[in-house]
C-alpha cells in the first residue's frame, strides 16, 4: 500500500535535520489500532447523498475509537478530522489517571441480535482503572440528523469519591495546529477556517478551561485558567464530583460557523439519548441500520458460512459501509485512520488511509457485491471517473486514461505513480457489474466510451505520463510501482490483474460495437500472458530447488539476480530473494491453473518457516482457547513497512527509515491463500465438504481469530520478531499499523462469499476459460 507517506512528506534537508532520537513532534494522530469506528446510515438518492430520501438530512460526521478514547473524529469529507482525541482524566484519592495510559479498555457493540452479532457501528466502551478505582462506560454514535455526535458517560467511583475531567484535543481543519478556542458554562468551541465544533452538556458546566498544549501533553489543560486559546490546544471540562455512580450526555456539534455547530449539538441533546440511538439503529418504522444490513441479500448465507456465527461478517458489512464518503457517493477509502498515528506529525494536513486507492477501492465494492449490496458498488462504479486521469484532470499534460494512485474523495490528486492494477480493476468492476445484471448494458456502453477503453488503451499502449512528479514514460506490463507501491517492474500479481482487465474489456468492446479493441485486447492479454513465467519465473533462485515466481522483476531476465529498490529503510536484496505469494492471483483471475507447476512450485518457499527472518514470509499463530495453529504471510520478504526489529519504535518515527524496520504479517494474505486453496479444490468439479471445512477451519476462522474485540480486522498483526512494541503486542495481534483496513474485511467477505458458492467470487470467467482451462 501506500508506503512513502513519510518521507515523501519531508525533504531531504528536513529529513537529514532529525537526529537518531528526534523530539516527538508537537502534535500528534492519535493510535491507528481502532477498535471501532462508526457513521449514520444514510440512503442514496437517485444514486447520491442528498436530502429528502428515507433517511432524511446527510450526517457527515465520522469517528473512531481507540485503547478505550474517543479518537480521530471527522466532519465534512471523510478525511478531515476535526479532534484528535477526547479523553478523562480522573482525580481519585490516590492520584490522577487518565484513560488509555491508565486504564485497561473493552469494546462492545451496543445494538446486537439474538446471536450477538452487531446491528449498527454504536458502540460501548468501558475502561478501567488499572488500580481498581473507577469504571468509565461511554456510548458513542453519531445523529442521523444533524451534523453531531452523542457520548454519554456514566463514571463509577469504586475506592472513594472521584472527580473526572474531559480532556478535548480539537484537531480543526485536519491540522493540530492553527485552531481558535474557548471555554464557558455552555460550550467548549473551536474552530479553524471553515470547520467549527461545540461540546455542550445536557447541563451547563461548572468549570471549562481552554489552553495552548504544552510540550505535547495535553495534560497540562487540566491545571489551566484561561478560557481562550489559539494555535495548537486543549479544551477540558471538569464534572462534578462522584460519590458512587453519575451519568453525563455530551454531543459534539459540527458546522460551517460557530452557530450552526451549537445548534447541532443542542439538537441532539434536545433529541435526548434513546432517540437518537433509536434512529441511528433504524429501529421500528425509523429508517437506519437495520434496514442496510436487512437488504444484504447474501449476509444470511454467508453467516452461515462463518466460523464465529456470522459476527465477524455482519461488523464486516458495516465497516465496508462506514468508509465511504458521504459528499462523493461511492467514493470508499481505505481505512478511518493515520498509520502510526501516534508517532506521525500532526501540524500538517494528512490524509492518512482516509483516501481513495483504486486498488483497494476495487476490494470493497466487490465485498459489498459479495454480500447482495447492489446499489453501493454501481456508486462506487459510477464513481470512478472523479479519479481517473485525462484531460480535465488538474496539471495533466501526458498521457490518459490510468487512475489516480492515491486522491481525495473529491478527486484532488495525492500520488501520482501510475500502478496499472488499479488501472485495470475498474474495468473489472464494470463486467462484474454487468454480468450480475446491476449495470445495464446501455449504461456500460455509455461508461466504456468516456472510461473504460482509456483505461484498456492505457493497459496496451501506456505512454508518456506528466502529472506533477511523474514524467515517466509506462510500457505494460511493465508497471511504474506494483500493488505495494513500492518498486517498479513486471509484477505476477499486476500482471495477473492486467491481463483479466484486457480480457474482460474485450467482451465490453465486443458489446459496444467496438471489435477491433476487442480483439487489440484480448491479443495483447494472449501475448501478456504468453510471457508471464519467462519474465518472472526464476529457475535459478537461492531457495529450495531455485524454481520460483519473483516478487518482481525489474528486467526481461528473472535469472539474473537483479537488485529490487532499496525501500522503507532496506538494503536493495537480489530480486530471487524477495518473495511474496503475488502469484496467487494469478490464480483467482483465471489466468493460471491452480495446479500450474510454477505456481506449485512456489509455494514451499512462501510457506518455508525455517527461513532467516530477514526472507521468511509465512508465520503461524495459535490462540488462547483454539485448537491447532493458524497462517499468515507477510507482504514480502525484506519488507521494511513496519516496526523497528531493534528499538520496537513506529515505522518512520521521526521522519526517518531505519534498517531495522520490518513489515508484519497481514490478514488479507490468509483470505488469499484460502481462495488459493479454494481454487485447488474446485479444479474437477465443485469442491467436496472436507475440503470446504478445512478451509473454513483453517483460513477463515484465522481471519476472525486476526479480529479485535470491536470485531476489526487490522492491516499488520504482530509476528514477535524483534523487539517488543512499547504497546506490548501479543503474537497475532493487530500493531499500529491500520485497523480496521477495509481491504482486510473485503477479503474475509469474500472468502466466505467463495467458500458458500464453492467457487471463487472474483474470478473471471472468460480469463480462466482463455488461459486456465
Amino acid at each position: 500500500m501506500r508506503r512513502l507517506k513519510l518521507i515523501a512528506l519531508a525533504s531531504a534537508a528536513s529529513a537529514l535535520a532529525h537526529a537518531a532520537h528526534a523530539a516527538a513532534p508537537a502534535t500528534t494522530w492519535a493510535y491507528a489500532a481502532k477498535t471501532g469506528v462508526g457513521a449514520s446510515y444514510e440512503a442514496y438518492v437517485d444514486g447520491a447523498y442528498k436530502p429528502g430520501g428515507p433517511t432524511g438530512a446527510v450526517s457527515k460526521v465520522w469517528f473512531s475509537i481507540a485503547d478505550g478514547v474517543l479518537t480521530e473524529t471527522m466532519y465534512g469529507l471523510i478525511h478531515e478530522a476535526q479532534i484528535k482525541q477526547m479523553r478523562i482524566a480522573v482525580q481519585t484519592p490516590t492520584g490522577l489517571a487518565v484513560e488509555g495510559a491508565d486504564t485497561t479498555a473493552k469494546t462492545e457493540y451496543l445494538h446486537v441480535d439474538a446471536a450477538g452479532r452487531p446491528l449498527s457501528p454504536a458502540y460501548k466502551i468501558t475502561t478501567t482503572d488499572k488500580q481498581g478505582r473507577f469504571v468509565i462506560e461511554k456510548r458513542i454514535f453519531t445523529d442521523p440528523d444533524r451534523d453531531s455526535l452523542f457520548v454519554r458517560v456514566t463514571v463509577k467511583a469504586l475506592k472513594g469519591p472521584v472527580t473526572p475531567t474531559v480532556v478535548l484535543e480539537p484537531h480543526m481543519a485536519n491540522t493540530g495546529g492553527g485552531d481558535a478556542g474557548a471555554a464557558s458554562t455552555t460550550a467548549l468551541t473551536a474552530f479553524e477556517g471553515k470547520a467549527h465544533l461545540s461540546l455542550k452538556g445536557a447541563k451547563p458546566f461548572a468549570k471549562a478551561s481552554a489552553s495552548v498544549l504544552h510540550d505535547g501533553d495535553a495534560l497540562t489543560g487540566l491545571k489551566a485558567t484561561t478560557t481562550s486559546a489559539k494555535g495548537a490546544i486543549v479544551l477540558t471540562v471538569t464534572l462534578p464530583t462522584v460519590a458512587q455512580e453519575a451519568t453525563f450526555d455530551f454531543a459534539l456539534g459540527f458546522g460551517p460557523d460557530a452557530k450552526t455547530a451549537d445548534a447541532s449539538a443542542s439538537a441532539t441533546l434536545k433529541t435526548g439519548y434513546a432517540e437518537v440511538l433509536a434512529r441511528f439503529n433504524g429501529e421500528g418504522e425509523r429508517v437506519g441500520w437495520e434496514d442496510y444490513l436487512a437488504s444484504l441479500s447474501e449476509l444470511h448465507r454467508l453467516r452461515e458460512a462463518s466460523e464465529d456465527g456470522g459476527k465477524l461478517v455482519q461488523a464486516s458489512a458495516l465497516m465496508l459501509k462506514v468508509q465511504e464518503d458521504r459528499t462523493h457517493a461511492g467514493a470508499l477509502i481505505a481505512s478511518l485512520s493515520n498509520p502510526w498515528g501516534d508517532t506521525v506529525d500532526a501540524t500538517q494536513s494528512s490524509t492518512g488511509y482516509k483516501a481513495v486507492w483504486p486498488r483497494d477501492f476495487y476490494q470493497c465494492a466487490m465485498a459489498l457485491a459479495a454480500l447482495g449490496d447492489q446499489q453501493t458498488p454501481l456508486a462506487a462504479f459510477h464513481y470512478l471517473p472523479t479519479v481517473q486521469v485525462g484531460p480535465k484532470t488538474p496539471g495533466n499534460t501526458g498521457a490518459g486514461g490510468w487512475f489516480l494512485q492515491k486522491s481525495h474523495v473529491d478527486g484532488t490528486p495525492e500520488w501520482v505513480g501510475v500502478q496499472l492494477d488499479q488501472t485495470a480493476m475498474p474495468i473489472m468492476l464494470g463486467w462484474k457489474l454487468w454480468k450480475l445484471g446491476w449495470l445495464p448494458e446501455a449504461e456500460l456502453k455509455a461508461y466504456y466510451g468516456r472510461m473504460l477503453k482509456p483505461a484498456a488503451d492505457f493497459l496496451v499502449k501506456g505512454g508518456k505520463v506528466g502529472l506533477g512528479w511523474n514524467s515517466a514514460t509506462i510500457t505494460p506490463p511493465f508497471t511504474q510501482q506494483e500493488r505495494w507501491e513500492e518498486q517498479g517492474g513486471y509484477s505476477p500479481s499486476t500482471t495477473a490483474a492486467v491481463i483479466a482487465g484486457l480480457v474482460v474489456a474485450g467482451d465490453i468492446a465486443e458489446a459496444a460495437g467496438d471489435q477491433a479493441s476487442a480483439t487489440l485486447y484480448r491479443q495483447t492479454a494472449d501475448d501478456y500472458s504468453a510471457k508471464v513465467e519467462a519474465r518472472m519465473v526464476t529457475t535459478q533462485g537461492a531457495f529450495g530447488d531455485g524454481h520460483y515466481y519473483l516478487r518482481l522483476n525489474s528486467d526481461q531476465d528473472p535469472n539474473n539476480k537483479s537488485p529490487v529498490e532499496e525501500r522503507n529503510g532496506q538494503a536493495a536484496v537480489p530480486e530471487d530473494k524477495m518473495l511474496d505469494a503475488g502469484f496467487l492471483e494469478l490464480v483467482r483471475y483465471g489466468v493460471r491453473r491452480a495446479d500450474d507447476p510454477a505456481i506449485v512450485a512456489s509455494l514451499p518457499k512462501i510457506d518455508d518457516q525455517a527461513m532467516q527472518d530477514l526472507y521468511r514470509v509465512r508465520y503461524d499463530f495459535t490462540f488462547p482457547g483454539e485448537t491447532g495453529s493458524f497462517p499468515g504471510w507477510r507482504r514480502y520478504g525484506v519488507d521494511g513497512y513496519g516496526e523497528d526489529v531493534k528499538t520496537g519504535a513506529n515505522y518512520g518515527e521521526g521522519g526517518q527509515m531505519r534498517p531495522g524496520q520490518r513489515g508484519r504479517v497481514w490478514p488479507i494474505f490468509t483470505g488469499e491463500r484460502g481462495h488459493y486453496e479454494l481454487a485447488l479444490a474446485g479444479l474437477s468439479g465443485k469442491p467436496d465438504a472436507a475440503a470446504v471445512k478445512t478451509i473454513r477451519d483453517t483460513y477463515v476462522r484465522a481471519m476472525e481469530l486476526f479480529a479485535n474485540d470491536g470485531l476489526l480486522i487490522p492491516e499488520q498483526v504482530w509476528d514477535g520478531v524483534g523487539a517488543e512494541s512499547p504497546h506490548g503486542y501479543a503474537r497475532g495481534e493487530g500493531t499500529d499499523s491500520a485497523t480496521p483496513l477495509a481491504w482486510s474485511h473485503a477479503e474475509y467477505v469474500k472468502l466466505l462469499r467463495s467458500v458458500s458458492d464453492g467457487q471463487v467470487w472474483d474470478s473471471y470467467a472468460p480469463v480462466k476459460a482463455r488461459f486456465a482451462r
